[in-house]
């Protein structure tokens, strides 16, 4: 039996990424390897507290997706997965576009 978890499947998007801890405020810029509808991978090597709040704003060309999510894992100085906790309708949009059309330059 596989330990796969993931409820939806993911995509190999290579994405710029600001998150921001909650309620800290502290920043750090990185990048994606994995996107889903409900979550991505945050390649770094500064990574954030496994279960904080954190603000994410992912961009794609000239196109950003906005939103809430949370740290639900941690690999110490490689990267985290944050799970998307609400997505406002307009941002899941642009996100299922980007995961429709991965090699598309918007």
């Amino acid at each position: 039996m596989s330990g796969e978890r993931r409820q939806t499947p993911r995509a190999p998007l290579v994405l710029s990424a600001e998150v921001i801890e909650l309620p800290r405020g502290a920043k750090l810029f990185a990048r994606t390897s994995d996107v889903s509808r409900t979550g991505c991978y945050v390649d770094t090597l500064n990574t954030i507290l496994q279960n904080a709040q954190v603000r994410l704003r992912l961009t794609h060309n000239d196109q950003v997706f906005k939103t809430v999510g949370r740290v639900i894992y941690v690999s110490p100085g490689l990267g985290m997965g944050i799970t998307f906790e609400s997505v406002p309708p307009e941002q899941q949009a642009r996100l299922d576009e980007w995961l429709a059309n991965p090699e598309r330059e918007f």
